[in-house]
């Protein structure tokens, strides 16, 4: 089972450039990319920032490029994402809990299960997990007895040391969520978006992997008082190999025509 995570496209209407980058462009980099593996990916996972500003026209757009995906695609809403424009985007595609008002939702993935939570606080750019999210991520958990899961959420639990960001990752319910999960020794990854970096960081007995963006990127500035900035280098994705045990190795790839690959024979056998 391969699960491919993209996230943070911030697609954009009008003005498309955010700064350096075209994110309409990137992403169709993107999803031409991850067409183009072989063995292709069973699923993709979409986490967050999915528009800049959360208008039907910037998902209209989105889905435009990402129905041109082979494989069957999820998402889950980032702090630029709106919850009602996105559920009418994206709820012929993805399952999200009917009679909740949060894009939550449960994928069978092979040996894993995948937890999408919802880390939305509309018009705040930091995450918070409330008693109901929190309740309905403990009830699936409990469901899923030994099967191993994955849980994919926007904001990191986890500081990172990016001072600017680490002020509006997830903030309430960061605490509540570790107490959970330690209870739970199957969760084998949480995967997250939001700083537009690869990194990782142990949490409540697992690892949490965030991935870069798709798009622009987080200058990666690790002093005190820093100010936020972007940055064109190269956008990536990841890609989360899962074992038949449930076992998860994450590959963060590169996105670019880097030229075709040369063999260890051909070089070493001259």
């Amino acid at each position: 089972m391969i699960i491919a995570q993209i996230t943070d496209t911030h697609i954009r209407e009008g003005r498309a450039l955010l700064g350096p980058v075209d994110p309409a462009a990137c992403l169709e980099r993107a999803v031409a990319a991850v067409n183009a593996l072989s063995p292709r990916p069973d699923l993709v996972i979409l986490t967050g920032d999915i528009g800049n500003d959360g208008t039907p026209g910037e998902y209209a757009i989105a889905r435009s490029i990402l129905d041109r995906l082979a494989m069957p695609l999820y998402v889950i809403p980032g702090n630029h994402d709106t919850r009602a424009a996105m559920r009418e985007a994206f709820g012929d595609i993805t399952p999200f809990a009917d009679g909740s008002p949060f894009l939550q939702y449960r994928i069978e993935a092979g040996p894993i299960r995948v937890l999408a939570l919802d880390t939305l606080i509309e018009g705040r750019p930091e995450g918070r997990l409330c008693a109901e999210r929190l309740r309905w991520l403990e009830a699936e958990l409990e469901d899923a007895g030994d099967t191993p899961v994955l849980v994919a959420m926007h904001h990191p639990p986890v500081k990172t040391g990016i001072e600017g960001m680490d002020a509006i990752r997830l903030l309430s319910g960061a605490r509540e969520l570790e107490a959970i999960l330690v209870r739970y020794p199957n969760v084998e990854r949480i995967v997250a978006g939001h700083l537009h970096r690869a990194i990782q960081r142990r949490f409540a007995g697992t690892v949490v992997s965030l991935c870069p963006g798709v798009a622009h990127q987080l200058h990666l500035d690790l002093g005190q008082g820093s100010e936020l900035a972007l940055t064109a280098e190269p956008p990536g994705y990841q890609l989360h190999l899962v074992d038949d045990d449930g076992a998860v190795t994450t590959h963060t790839c590169v996105l670019g025509d880097f030229g075709p690959p040369v063999t260890f024979a051909s070089i070493f056998m001259d």
